[in-house]
């Protein structure tokens, strides 16, 4: 038994031990995950260089964590099983499988069976030929309703690629190829693992980042736990990977620029009534326009104001930031504790 600050550490293993990581998050995917370690080991059969398969329980109610480490010890598998104190959400357990992992690469890919882990050797031999730092699975052939998947999958990906200038397929595809170096450098919270490429592209070009057909299933057993239905949180998520992109660094610049653009209308309209009131001799007191340009020059402090709090913020972030969004429990695997 380690305690959470041990658990959450990263291997002290050097990362060139390691040459490919696959990391999958899985929650009450009792039925899946026999069959996925299965799956998983047969791909990886023929892959000629060192490799490991992290399973993140995310704070599974069933089964799932005791059928995850009934398989450890198994012949030609390095397994380490990470168990989150309570669930999570996808992103966390993706983060927390991240940390842990040790290789040079890191593939992730859903427990429900619908990724096929047959794709992963060849996943990495495009990333290397093409010298990407990450590689997208694009779901051709998606093996999903009509109405309440692939339309709002499709929606959202165009809405995705054109607001953060990421263009891809299928942005909702757990199964990607990263370079551990890259993907290490990228904090995932909240929802955020649909904007994955949008977050990676915060630290390379985009044109390091490529996509690739995979192969679909329909889900076997059980239902969906992360389906790209949560619609109002995609939009909030997608709100807030657009102000990190432009604005993570100087938000004083967001809330400035709409502070002084309020601020200039106000000053616009109070100088008119103000031309009215003492050239004119006009009564203004108790005209709609006063109490306009009144509440605009408020909320036009409010928002610089906001902006210098927030530049504040921002510098005691990049300052000391060693905060994590999930809790370990345990971790198993084969050696000795992590």
């Amino acid at each position: 038994m380690q305690t959470i600050a041990e658990a959450i550490k990263p291997s002290q293993a050097p990362i060139a031990d390691i040459e490919l990581s696959i990391v999958v998050p899985v929650f009450n995917e009792e039925e899946s995950l026999g069959p996925l370690i299965a799956r998983i080991t047969d791909a990886m059969a023929a892959y000629a260089l060192p490799w490991e398969l992290i399973l993140v329980d995310d704070g599974s109610t069933d089964a799932t964590l005791a059928n995850a480490r009934s398989a450890l010890g198994r012949p030609g598998l390095d397994l380490h099983v990470v168990a989150l104190q309570r669930n999570f959400g996808q992103t966390a357990a993706m983060q927390a499988g991240i940390t842990q992992a040790r290789g040079r690469l890191i593939a992730t890919l859903d427990g429900d069976l619908q990724n096929d882990p047959k794709d992963i050797p060849h996943m990495v031999a495009e990333l290397e030929r093409r010298e990407l730092d990450l590689l997208v699975g694009w779901r051709k052939n998606r093996q999903d309703g009509l109405l309440l998947r692939k339309v709002p999958s499709f929606i959202a990906n165009r809405l995705i690629g054109r607001m953060t200038g990421v263009r891809l397929h299928d942005y909702g595809c757990s199964l990607k190829i990263y370079r551990a170096t890259v993907i290490k450098q990228v904090k995932l919270m909240g929802e955020m693992h649909r904007f994955i490429p949008a977050w990676v592209a915060g630290v390379v070009p985009s044109s390091r980042i490529g996509e690739m057909p995979v192969a679909h299933h329909a889900r076997q057993h059980g239902t969906s736990k992360y389906g790209i239905s949560r619609t109002f949180r995609v939009i909030l998520d997608l709100l807030s990977v657009m102000f990190f992109m432009r604005f993570k660094a100087r938000p004083g610049h967001f809330f400035g620029s709409l502070g002084l653009g309020l601020g200039s209308l106000a000053g616009l309209i109070l100088g008119y009534l103000f031309i009215d009131k003492f050239v004119f001799g006009s009564h203004i007191g108790t005209r709609p326009l006063f109490l306009i340009g009144v509440m605009l020059f408020l909320s036009a402090v409010q928002l610089i104001t906001t902006g210098i709090l927030a530049e504040m913020i921002a510098r005691t972030y990049y300052r000391d930031d060693n905060s994590v969004s999930y809790i370990v429990r345990d971790v198993y695997s084969d050696e000795a504790p992590r």
